[in-house]
């Protein structure tokens, strides 16, 4: 079979929503498009909606009433099936040769059914570390305990949610994952052949041409979701550690929204909140940076990351998590194995302006170098490869019972 003709149902756990998901799910609707390959899109939404456009159908249905938030950008509907006989005859007509989902939300436990149900090969690709979401979410509630016996059930927590998850991803036939680590992981977890999926970046969209600030004071960003398991009360201490240090002339500009923000603007003094930020703005935004620090140590890849290369801005990084891997030590920014290192790094660069300079031109020169096109292409040809060594008919839910 040709990648030409081979016909891809995709269920994206976000598609609206401004977060690493839903941006690679739209550039593989657009990469399927501009090469005319036939892909059906189905996702959640405000609204009932069909969409066609060239070889690219978009199915949109709502969630219901009983839905609750995960965060302050994402939700979950447990009556979410309530939609299968709908999609399913939709699905049909398609006639995939492959169902891909992102993940076991609703969305992706709607297409892993529908995948079983019809017979049709099941892939995943392993976009977030739930387990580690668990244990951050779960750590304030614990908070007034002891360490001794807070750390043991954290790590219960996150050892079990882990271990839910990847039974979850027995299912498929085939996985795919951000970052080397969790290839490892997930191939000697489930038993499943893992294949890495890298990420690539709009570098139109984000440029340094959208840099129109003219001089002032060193700024440090930040974006992302403001919640626990993006660890950004280091941005407190960032601020605190380096007024300590004698630096008096930085702001700190914290892009992004959620439930840590009302922490962070009683605790930080030189740091501006512009809220969410989308389109042009976002794009000037990150350009006007000097550096990105970035303290998340969950991040499966960091997209903001390679956004903030793209636009000529190096990056501050955690040696936890999957940042690590687009960050190149000591050209396109740093890697920062502990709190420490990660202030000295922040700091080397506003005190050095020659070294900040070469890493702008090394950042944008690395950003330009990827490409969502051979990254899709690699994915296609995954599914070529398994459709013609497949032994049984069915999908993953027959393999998860053997394994």
């Amino acid at each position: 079979m040709k990648i030409e003709t081979l016909r891809v149902a995709f269920f994206p756990d976000a598609y609206h929503e401004v977060d690493g998901v839903a941006n690679t799910s739209r550039h593989f609707e657009t990469f399927a498009r501009q090469r005319g390959l036939p892909l059906l899109v189905v996702h959640a939404g405000p609204r009932n909606e069909i969409v066609t456009s060239g070889s690219v159908t978009r199915i949109q249905v709502p969630r219901s009433a009983m839905s609750f938030p995960l965060d302050g950008a994402h939700q979950y509907d447990p009556l979410f099936l309530r939609h299968y006989r709908e999609v399913a005859r939709l699905v049909r007509d398609f006639d995939p040769h492959v169902v891909q989902i992102t993940g076991p939300s609703d969305v992706g436990t709607l297409g892993a059914m529908l995948a079983h149900r019809l017979g049709v090969t099941l892939a995943a690709s392993w976009q977030t570390n739930l387990h580690q979401y668990a244990r951050s979410r779960i750590s304030p509630a614990l908070s007034g305990l002891p360490k001794a016996w807070s750390r043991p059930l954290l790590d219960l927590v996150e050892r079990w949610s882990f271990r839910a998850t990847a039974r979850f991803y027995k299912i498929p036939r085939v996985l795919f994952a951000p970052n080397q680590e969790i290839v490892k992981l997930l191939e000697k977890t489930t038993g499943k052949p893992c294949l890495l999926m890298s990420h690539s970046v709009d570098a139109a969209g984000f440029s340094p041409e959208f840099r129109d600030r003219q001089g002032g004071a060193f700024t440090i960003g930040y974006v992302g979701r403001l919640t626990v398991e993006k660890n950004v009360r280091w941005l407190a201490r960032l601020e605190r550690a380096l007024l300590a240090m004698g630096h008096r002339d930085f702001r700190i500009v914290v892009v992004g929204q959620g439930a840590e923000q009302r922490w962070l603007q009683e605790n930080m003094r030189q740091a501006e909140f512009t809220g969410m930020l989308t389109g042009i703005d976002l794009s000037r935004a990150f350009a006007n940076m000097d550096v990105l620090a970035f303290p998340s140590e969950s991040d499966t890849f960091g997209l903001v990351v390679l956004e903030a290369l793209a636009s000529g801005v190096p990056a501050v990084v955690t040696a936890m998590g999957g940042p690590k891997y687009t960050v190149q030590r000591g050209k396109t920014g740093y890697v920062a194995d502990n709190f420490d290192e990660f202030v000295a790094s922040v700091a080397l660069l506003l005190a050095r302006p020659d070294l900040l300079s070469s890493m702008r031109t090394a950042a944008r020169q690395y950003a330009l170098s990827t490409s969502w096109g051979p990254i899709f292409e690699g994915m296609y040809k995954v599914y070529e490869h398994h459709l013609q060594v497949r032994d049984v008919v069915g999908c993953g839910f027959l393999d998860a019972a053997k394994t």
